[in-house]
């Protein structure tokens, strides 16, 4: 099977969530630096100093929601092209970067690293995406205290706009909606997880409907990082 090659649309909205196709200028880390236990402390005091967090769990929670961007739009490019991410953890790369007038880490990849996904593999190509984000939560969980919640959360507040925008569009809902039911089912968590932690978060409700509504029960600790506004949907001002 032939590796599409990324239209101009795609690579701009890869751009929109801060993943490039380019050459970053240098690379401080890889996600397979991750993986590597000996790293964390590493990545941790890099993480600490490129945000200015004021917590350990501020910084890797900010992390984690910029993996979550990518994570997020590997469903997201599934849904809306049957393409999937298939490159390996050494080939994502991360820079730090300045957005908004606040530094930040972003994020690039290979662009001839997708591929089409064909209709009988789909239920494996999202059970891999979502334990590839499981690995990524237990390594972050050894770098410094934080919730999986937190993370899965932080995962999945890009994924519930994305799933709006596809399900708002006549010609790629129902793909969506079949994606969103894959998700929904504790089977295709199985690997690591007796439950979806997606219908946890969701509640069974369509994206839709969540999408101006605090849905996250864990705070993101976005409110402790400088120049960061706090999150418009902070469950601890309940």
């Amino acid at each position: 099977m032939t590796m599409p090659a990324l239209t101009m649309d795609q690579v701009r909205q890869l751009n929109s969530y801060s993943i490039y196709t380019t050459e970053p200028k240098r690379t401080l880390f890889t996600l397979a630096d991750i993986h590597k236990d000996f790293y964390h402390t590493d990545f941790l005091n890099l993480m600490m100093g490129i945000t200015d967090a004021a917590t350990e769990t501020a910084a890797i929670s900010h992390f984690s929601r910029r993996y979550g961007m990518f994570f997020a739009m590997q469903l997201y490019m599934l849904a809306a092209y049957d393409e999937v991410w298939d490159g390996k953890p050494i080939e994502i790369r991360f820079d730090a970067a300045k957005e908004f007038n606040s530094f930040t880490v972003a994020t690039f990849v290979n662009p001839n690293d997708w591929r089409y996904v064909n209709e009988d593999e789909r239920q494996a190509v999202i059970e891999k995406i979502l334990y590839d984000g499981h690995i990524i939560v237990q390594q972050l969980r050894k770098v410094t205290s934080i919730s999986p919640l937190t993370i899965w959360e932080n995962f999945f507040g890009y994924l519930l706009w994305h799933y709006h925008m596809l399900l708002s569009n006549p010609g790629l809902a129902d793909q969506a909606m079949e994606d969103i039911e894959i998700l929904e089912n504790p089977k295709t968590w199985s690997r690591f997880s007796q439950k979806s932690w997606w219908a946890e978060y969701t509640g069974g409700q369509s994206p839709t409907n969540l999408v101006n509504i605090p849905v996250r029960k864990s705070c993101c600790f976005s409110k402790d990082i400088p120049g960061l506004m706090a999150c418009g949907f902070c469950p601890l001002k309940k």
